[in-house]
């Protein structure tokens, strides 16, 4: 009788310890949505999997696991297990999951061991398991721990002084978004349930603080929700508000949404690519706020933002810091005016960088 092969089952150690994870399941359920540290290495395609998956509920698991042998020929199971011996040996503290944990993982695990002479433990209940872990810890987190939430206008510095606190959760971060409608990368957003899978991590890690700090946001950040569990007590939480003023917010929006938002793209894309997309992206956000801006102040921005544009080429950025400036006054201070207005009751302190990180070193000393 052959040894049992190790299960691991504590959830929590996994995501804290930051331990590597191979994924079997197939590609396209990896990319509806995985874990941090995950690689995808899988035992069947997407078509093998279908295949398999039609046979199981046709004529049962052995009937099924008959069809995975004959769609996986010999070249190619060999070459698998290759694959998956190589992750271990990159990753000795690694271990592997499918989606329940069941048939997929195990025969992967078995495979290894009989073939490769190599042990990975297997997460008991797999990918379902460890993600409803997840969902239950930001729920939990959430309800057990006070919340405390950051606002000021565009362009005050309030990432670079979440980033700053041991006990920020920065969503912006997570969401991979700058929030608002000129703040994509040039790499897409995570897909949904990766970001409630980083949030969630997040907040394990915190888990013993008594005080969490996060960004006022609104209920997307780009595409992505926030979960419902956190969006209604961040409704309700205190708020701090961080001033700057108006010459050192175009200052930190045109480093943002110019400078750093370009180096983004020319690390992304050739050097030719780069500009064009850059340039195609500004516009697609001018474009999403015209109707809030008007016929009259679209067109005359959009003016500007191609005389800037062009002028950028040449390595002179002042039209460009004049956009920043223009869009900083003439639409978000107006919506930003209108949203405050509304959390005026819930606003507990106003001040500067400094003034503001003082206060929340008091208050934490009051939550501990």
């Amino acid at each position: 009788m052959k040894p049992s092969l190790p299960l691991v089952s504590d959830f929590g150690a996994l995501f804290l310890e930051q331990r590597p994870l191979l994924d079997v399941r197939a590609p396209v359920e990896f990319k509806e949505g995985a874990f941090p540290h995950a690689t995808n290495l899988p035992l069947l395609t997407d078509d093998e999997r279908q295949q398999v998956g039609t046979r199981y509920k046709q004529q049962g698991q052995d009937a099924a696991i008959a069809l995975g042998y004959e769609l996986v020929d010999a070249k190619s199971k060999a070459e698998r297990i290759a694959g998956w011996a190589a992750w271990a040996k990159q990753h000795p503290d690694g271990v592997l999951y499918c989606f329940r944990g069941g048939l997929r993982s195990r025969l992967t695990q078995q495979m290894l061991a009989d073939e490769a002479g190599v042990i990975v433990p297997r997460v008991a209940g797999g990918y379902k398991a460890m993600r409803r872990f997840l969902l239950d810890t930001l729920t939990t987190q959430v309800s057990q721990t006070p919340l405390l939430l950051l606002g000021g206008r565009t362009g005050c510095g309030k990432t670079d002084l979440l980033q700053s606190l041991p006990n920020s959760v920065d969503l912006e971060g997570i969401a991979h978004h700058r929030g608002s409608s000129f703040g994509r990368h040039a790499q897409a957003q995570p897909a949904q349930i990766d970001f409630e899978n980083g949030l969630a991590i997040r907040l394990l890690q915190l888990a013993k603080l008594p005080l969490l700090v996060l960004e006022d946001e609104g209920r997307a950040i780009g595409s992505r929700d926030i979960p419902h569990s956190l969006f209604v007590p961040m409704n309700a939480a205190p708020l701090v508000v961080l001033e700057a003023g108006l010459e050192a917010r175009v200052q930190q929006s045109f480093k943002e949404y110019v400078l750093d938002a370009l180096h983004e793209f020319q690390r992304t894309y050739c050097q030719d690519e780069a500009f064009a997309r850059y340039s195609a992206h500004v516009h697609a956000s001018l474009d999403r706020i015209q109707k809030r801006l008007g016929g009259v102040r679209y067109q005359a921005m959009k003016i500007l933002l191609d005389a800037g544009l062009s002028a950028l080429q040449d390595d002179d950025a002042s039209l460009l810091r004049e956009f920043v400036r223009r869009l900083l006054v003439e639409y978000y201070d107006p919506m930003y005016d209108y949203q405050i207005s509304r959390k005026q009751e819930r606003v507990v302190f106003r001040g500067e960088r400094e003034a503001v990180l003082e206060w929340l070193k008091q208050h934490d000393r009051l939550s501990a």
